[in-house]
């Protein structure tokens, strides 16, 4: 869900496909060329060998169907950079979900500027948590001092990086990242983010104290009582969520708390800074999952898992919930939203893997662990060692045309546009609760 103009208008420029090479051939925040197909890289593996296993990961994203505004491209953008400064052991993955008229432009900016920030940053493998909420700040600075408008533009962010055997996951807004957890003869979906709306009741507070008003659109064009401030949840009111609004004015309507960029939604507590969990990995952790939201607006997390687990291969993991997710639109919408999907494999992982999460002295846990200490943040309430932060010579990904092998599965397609389950998780105290399901899988449990 972006602002109340934003994926559906048929005003906007054309975006990009999330390549990175692509992007800087054209200019640095030109617009690019729609795409219709789904498109996405080979199959990669990247070694970390602090802590000898494998990353095996792919990329696919498809620009949404508009049929109010056929020459209406893909906003999500993406970005995988191995072996930041250089270490072989700091790998970053991360999509990008821009919004409102120059959203493509800010998404761009935001992809490309983020990491190198982070890479930059020589606190980096001492300290992720403090470099993540450094490079997000100075990003969303770059942003707002940057030709590009973004009074009204701007983007979303979730982004894993991967330090030795620990995930650290930064947020901005209502995409989202999970993992997957062998337990037993099941897998079961771990949200590494959380949702930042006003559905939570944290940040609905928050933004309500910075000046914002909260609403429906429905609420704010008189349809339905403002006074009344509950809109259940998201998977009963996600049709018209409430959004944010300032005091005297129908703008900027944005259906999130937190995002890169929106320098008018700045004002009435819309913030740049992210929500940073780490997550411990053991051999038990199977995949990560890290998507836009046009997959979770009709999937959970589990049934992202669940479809993920059912493939070997991550592409056609990924070529999967892309066509479930498209048709799963065009069944509640006339329209889909863009849809961009990671998926990463954690290969040979195990319990006798030892060394420095970094290839240093070890400190980078050390330090995380001092700064969750004095944190006001609850933790995760799950079966990994998952907490919680409230204060929060690389080489590219690029994308290309999907094409299935003949040893994969062929009838993995996206739904023709012409024809026609929300999230579901728990949260106890503000901390995610996993939902767990059997499910047939290609992986033995």
């Amino acid at each position: 869900m972006g602002c109340v103009h934003g994926k559906c208008c048929g005003r906007f420029p054309k975006s990009s496909d999330g390549d990175p090479r692509e992007f800087r051939d054209s200019g640095p925040y030109s617009a690019q060329r729609k795409q219709h197909i789904l498109t996405e890289r080979s199959l990669e593996l990247v070694p970390v060998p602090s802590h000898s296993f494998n990353l095996e990961y792919t990329v696919l994203t498809q620009r949404g169907y508009y049929p109010d505004s056929p020459d209406k491209d893909n906003q999500d953008s993406f970005c995988v950079k191995t072996q930041l400064q250089g270490n072989p052991n700091i790998h970053f993955f991360g999509v990008f979900d821009g919004h409102g008229q120059f959203g493509t432009q800010c998404a761009n900016l935001v992809k490309d500027r983020l990491v190198e920030v982070l890479a930059d940053d020589p606190t980096l493998p001492d300290d992720p948590v403090e470099a993540y909420n450094s490079a997000f700040l100075t990003t969303n600075s770059e942003l707002h001092s940057s030709v590009i408008d973004d009074t009204m533009s701007g983007t979303t962010a979730i982004t894993v990086l991967v330090v030795g055997n620990t995930l650290y996951v930064a947020n901005v807004g209502d995409s989202r990242a999970v993992i997957a957890v062998k337990d037993g003869n099941r897998i079961i979906a771990e949200d590494l983010s959380c949702d930042q709306t006003p559905f939570r009741k944290d940040e609905y507070e928050r933004v309500k104290q910075s000046g914002a008003r909260v609403l429906s659109v429905d609420q704010v064009e008189g349809l339905k009582d403002p006074s009344i401030q509950s809109w259940g949840d998201e998977e009963s009111e996600g049709g018209d969520p409430p959004r944010l609004w300032v005091q005297n004015g129908m703008y900027p309507g944005t259906a999130f708390t937190r995002s890169v960029g929106d320098s008018t939604a700045e004002k009435i507590g819309v913030v740049a800074t992210p929500e940073v969990s780490m997550v411990q990995l053991t051999p038990n952790h199977l995949f990560f999952v890290v998507a836009s939201d046009g997959v979770f607006e009709f999937l959970s997390s589990q049934a992202v898992v669940n479809m993920a687990a059912k493939y070997s291969d991550p592409r056609d993991a990924c070529a999967a919930i892309a066509g479930e997710s498209y048709k799963l639109w065009l069944e509640h919408e006339n329209r889909t939203d863009d849809i961009t999907i990671i998926i990463v494999h954690i290969k040979g992982l195990s319990n006798s893997a030892g060394g420095a999460t970094d290839g240093t002295d070890g400190s980078t846990n050390r330090a995380a662990r001092r700064r969750r200490k004095g944190n006001s943040g609850s933790s995760f309430n799950s079966g990994s060692e998952v907490f919680r932060s409230v204060r929060s010579d690389s080489s590219e990904i690029q994308s290309c045309q999907l094409v299935l092998s003949m040893n994969r599965n062929p009838a993995i397609v996206v739904p023709s546009p012409t024809c026609q389950s929300p999230r579901n998780r728990m949260r106890v105290s503000g901390a995610i609760q996993p939902t767990t399901e059997a499910v047939g899988s290609a992986y033995t449990v």
